[in-house]
């Protein structure tokens, strides 16, 4: 597992976003967004800079464009430079954002471009422009990490087969593809943290929708079997590592207790199959998915049939 540091360009943002640049002179191209937290500069627009932080995004809303403008242009630009100036202990903010469309003076403007600062505007209001940008800034710059392995969509359950190298991984995604099932990403699966809980998994763009089968080569997947056999994105639910079958190892017949496996911090459930002549991986792949779903849903059937043993023991014993 290979871990990734990641930064988002800025004019990815601002096309995602469908953001204004008031300062098109300024290349975004080489600006990177690195917190996934914003900030309103209302204490520093008043001249309070302690703990400020310049490295978030800058969001000015209704309250602080009022606010500037009665107390004066000539307070105003001297606020707006020290928060675009930057030093070495507080660098630059990577832009400065204007909602509701408010209009923005041509000083200002004049003085983002001396301190290479963009200054992007948008129509949304600021409260929910803010909740949009930071969900958005938060799922770019989720920790994240690469793994070796095969992630498919089975019935909406996003399961990750892993296993050694040859062990049939691709081949079993290419049987569930035959399935309906929707292949996410072959060989190669980048994980992203979204949350404490979730953990969405895609592929690198330049393998996406390619799955490799050895003695026949690279197939497209989108190409042979249609767009309804691909997806650009799942949440992982589930971990299903392929293994060599060895007698001598005992295996987990009644699943009572549940094994995980650790990706960024959080757990995910993971079960071992053991790979024999015979067995039909693509349909125990999906009654593992059909099966973890009745447990996400309050049945479990091994405590079900556990709970069966037990009272017909107690009632023997009571006989």
């Amino acid at each position: 597992m290979q871990n990734v540091t990641y930064k988002v360009p800025l004019k990815e943002l601002i096309e995602q976003l469908d953001l204004e640049n008031c300062t098109p002179d300024i290349d975004t191209d080489n600006i990177f967004i690195t917190q996934n937290e914003v900030n309103r500069p209302a204490l520093q627009l008043a001249g309070y800079f302690d703990y400020f932080d310049s490295k978030r995004i800058q969001i000015i809303g209704h309250v602080e464009h009022t606010y500037m403008q009665q107390r004066g242009m000539e307070h105003s630009l001297a606020m707006m430079e020290r928060i675009m100036a930057g030093s070495d202990e507080s660098p630059k903010p990577p832009c400065i954002i204007y909602c509701r469309e408010i209009w923005i003076d041509e000083e200002i403007i004049a003085l983002a471009n001396r301190y290479n600062v963009p200054i992007l505007r948008t129509k949304k209001p600021t409260s929910p422009f803010m909740a949009e940008i930071i969900r958005w800034v938060n799922a770019e710059l989720a920790p994240r990490c690469s793994v070796h392995g095969v992630l498919v969509d089975i019935y909406g359950e996003g399961i990750l087969i892993m296993g050694e190298s040859g062990i049939g991984k691709s081949e079993v995604a290419l049987e569930l593809i035959h399935r309906g099932h929707r292949l996410v990403s072959d060989d190669v699966v980048e994980i992203r943290r979204i949350s404490d809980k979730s953990l969405m998994g895609s592929s690198p763009g330049i393998t996406k929708h390619f799955i490799e089968l050895r003695g026949i080569g690279i197939v497209d997947a989108k190409s042979l079997f249609g767009v309804e056999s691909v997806k650009d994105e799942q949440q992982i639910d589930l971990v299903i590592k392929l293994e060599e079958f060895n007698k001598n190892q005992d295996y987990d017949r009644l699943g009572l207790e549940e094994q995980f496996i650790e990706f960024l911090g959080n757990k995910v459930v993971c079960h071992s199959i053991p790979i024999r002549p015979g067995r039909n991986v693509s349909i125990i792949c999906e009654s593992a998915a059909v099966n973890h779903r009745q447990k996400k849903m309050g049945y479990n059937a091994a405590l079900e049939l556990y709970n069966r043993v037990t009272s017909n023991l107690a009632e023997k014993n009571k006989n």
